[in-house]
């Protein structure tokens, strides 16, 4: 029997080697890429968080803030940003990085401890971007959205990205891709509502929610120079980045990676 994945360990020495933005991307596809996948990233969620009609001073809470990508974004909104991240090495940087922000060290899988579990009802909204298809622990999965549900004001918001993939769940070591029907079983299970979901991606990234062979050979087709030269792999970000913001601009499903907005039920 094989050991269980051991995610802190895993994301400790990921980030060590690589704190940057293709640290916490698609590693394989080199810091170029990424950087134009991070592009897309910032555009859908300047666009999405722009029409959540938050308050003006609002509490942000931001799980697996990873390099700090989000928590920027954030702190272009509010003054009020807690940033929450397994890894010890992602909490000093960000410390030193972001003063005006407060970063916290938990795993949001576990029982919540000080001082998150003091801090229920807390938050305005609560984002998670391609975190919680890391959990590959049911049981860990479902307590994380209770702690995200738990930590809301009533009515509160949940901004996460996942696969939510239109057939079975698929399982891999570090990553498993849940069905739409598993995920939001489990938002309901943990008090929320879906009021929205968007497309993230539709041609940068993996296409996980599709069972065509030949549409992800094509894809690692497609991918290949950028993971055999990071020059190369700017060069087809580049190109691909302007098709890339109309389709997730148009599109009401993706094959892959979509945004999803969820309240917390009063």
């Amino acid at each position: 029997m094989s050991e269980p994945f051991a995610t802190k360990d895993y994301w400790e020495r990921r980030l060590r080697d690589h704190f940057s933005l293709e640290g916490v991307g698609y590693l394989r596809l080199g810091r170029r890429f990424n950087e134009w996948m991070y592009r897309v990233r910032g555009e859908v969620f300047d666009r999405v968080v722009d029409d959540l009609s938050l308050p003006a001073a609002c509490s942000a809470l931001d799980v697996g803030s990873g390099t700090g990508f989000y928590i920027e974004r954030w702190l272009r909104r509010t003054d009020k940003v807690t940033g929450v991240d397994l890894t010890e090495v992602a909490v000093t940087n960000l410390s030193a990085t972001f003063r005006q922000a407060r970063f916290v060290q938990a795993n949001i899988g576990k029982p919540l401890a000080s001082p998150l579990n003091q801090e229920g009802g807390s938050f305005d909204v609560v984002s998670a971007f391609d975190v919680l298809f890391h959990i590959v622990d049911d049981q860990e999965y479902a307590l994380a959205l209770q702690n995200i549900a738990s930590l809301l004001k009533l009515r509160g918001l949940f901004v996460w990205s996942d696969n939510f993939i239109h057939q079975p769940t698929v399982r891999v070591a570090h990553q498993v891709s849940r069905s739409l029907d598993e995920s939001t079983a489990a938002l309901d299970a943990a008090g929320f509502e879906v009021i929205g979901r968007v497309p993230m991606f539709v041609v940068m990234n993996y296409p996980a929610d599709t069972t065509s062979r030949l549409t992800k050979w094509a894809w690692t087709a497609m991918m290949a120079p950028a993971m055999a030269s990071d020059l190369v792999g700017g060069l087809l970000g580049w190109l691909l980045f302007p098709l890339e913001r109309r389709l997730v601009r148009k599109g009401t499903e993706s094959p892959s990676t979509e945004l999803m907005i969820c309240r917390r039920r009063p």
